[in-house]
């Protein structure tokens, strides 16, 4: 019996999109709502471009970038920013890394010369490298070696499914790869990847479509024109047999587990790929979900439960090679075998007999509701237009994928689930070694 379709809602953000002379490609989306705008710098650098020897380097090279720049002393930049009401940040991601900010609308030209002068050229001094390299230390220290679980399974899994060393890498990085960087490996790493020609930027909000044309054109228009640099091929071959190992975490109170297999590519089979984030919802999103009514509330197997795509959890903002995640944390004495297998026989049984009536709906109904929330505020609509333009050359994208992801059926779900069989997977368990 067919299921019924959910009925989704779509955007109509307007898209306004021109690359300025020196290669660096700009998205316009206004919204005149509320005196609010979202400013996003996007590079077309992650962790998985980082060379051997420099692992954890793209992270460290986001936090350079907040040192001053080439008119700014250090600090400058949260002072103009907080100044004027706003809040920024950046992040590192596999595949890109970003930089931006919220602002009233009347900081427009500000947000715009602080996120220009800091392309024309980070301050790149041995302080601010060596200040750095302590910081992102901590920030290991807080987030990995010393938290139950850190790193789970972001960081271990990986290793476990890729063999090459931009997939399978620590994208935190090694202390000693971190301590051996030098003034000279950031410039580098500037002049290769921080250049006009390898970013998108992108304004969302209260803005009048001619004037920040304006302003752009006036702030970035000569920042030194550099081209985007080849992009290597980061294809690796899926896996044939599965691939499973285990460590103690001394931390970690209970046993956990996490499986990923490999799913199309995002980019150039996209309509391949989406069934797959329709599966990972209806497999783990909320309490009818198939896993958590099967291992929490039934066999009570697992205690916590949770399936995404990519290792980052970030579905439309990654390239290829990525995979479906489950992961999940056990009971005192749990038995990770049996969990594996639950998943398999509920694998084969959806493959086998499919979804439930109103199961397909009831789950694109709450994936459209997550997208809708994700991009309602300006800085959300600014950031992922901005990848995917980057990604796709299709910013505007963001206005239909709740309807893509509601036009995925039962037989695509379906097929989705037979290709996630255990000799396609790669799994990693973690050992409690802080029981008691």
């Amino acid at each position: 019996m067919p299921t019924r379709r959910a009925r989704i809602p779509a955007t109509k953000y307007p898209v306004e999109r021109f690359t300025l002379d020196n290669g660096l490609r700009v998205v316009l989306t206004p919204d005149r709502s509320a005196p609010v705008i979202g400013v996003a710098v996007v590079y077309d650098v992650g962790i998985r471009s980082e060379p051997e020897g420099r692992t954890g380097f793209a992270h460290l090279f986001e936090h350079l970038m907040f040192q001053g720049s080439e008119n700014l002393e250090k600090l400058a930049h949260f002072r103009h920013v907080q100044g004027a009401g706003g809040t920024f940040n950046g992040s590192t991601h596999l595949d890109y890394t970003d930089y931006y900010e919220t602002l009233p609308s009347n900081a427009l030209e500000r947000a715009l010369f602080l996120e220009a002068d800091r392309m024309r050229g980070p301050r790149l001094t041995e302080e601010n490298l060596r200040n750095q390299v302590d910081v992102v230390k901590e920030e290991i220290r807080v987030n990995v070696l010393n938290r139950p679980y850190g790193g789970f399974p972001w960081l271990t899994l990986p290793p476990v499914m890729f063999d090459t060393f931009p997939n399978a890498h620590d994208g935190y990085g090694s202390f000693d790869d971190l301590e051996s960087a030098t003034v000279g490996d950031a410039a580098d790493f500037f002049r290769r990847y921080y250049a006009s020609g390898n970013a998108v930027l992108a304004v969302s909000g209260d803005v009048d479509v001619a004037e920040a044309t304006a302003l752009i054109e006036r702030h970035f228009g000569d920042v030194p024109a550099r081209p985007a640099p080849d992009r290597p091929d980061f294809a690796e071959p899926d896996l044939t047999a599965e691939r499973r190992t285990s460590y103690t975490d001394q931390l970690a109170p209970l046993p956990a587990v996490a499986g990923a297999w490999r799913v199309p590519d995002p980019v150039t089979d996209f309509a391949g790929y989406l069934p797959y984030v329709v599966l990972a919802e209806v497999l783990t999103d909320g309490d009818a979900s198939r896993l958590v009514e099967r291992l929490v509330q039934r066999d009570r197997s697992v205690t916590s439960l949770g399936g995404y795509l990519g290792f980052m959890g970030d579905p439309f903002d990654v390239r290829d090679p990525t995979a479906l995640l489950l992961q999940a944390h056990l009971p005192p004495g749990g038995d990770v075998d049996k969990v594996l297998r639950t998943v398999d026989e509920e694998l084969d049984r959806l493959a086998t007999d499919g979804l439930t009536e109103g199961e397909l709906a009831r789950t694109q109904a709450r994936m459209a509701t997550h997208l809708l929330r994700d991009t309602d505020a300006v800085l959300g609509r600014a950031l992922r237009m901005a990848v995917l333009e980057q990604q796709r050359g299709e910013p505007g994208l963001l206005n239909e994928l709740p309807r893509l992801v509601g036009e995925v059926t039962d037989e695509q779900v379906r097929a989705a689930a037979a290709t996630l069989r255990p000799e396609r997977r790669a799994s990693i368990e973690v050992i409690a070694g802080g029981a008691r």
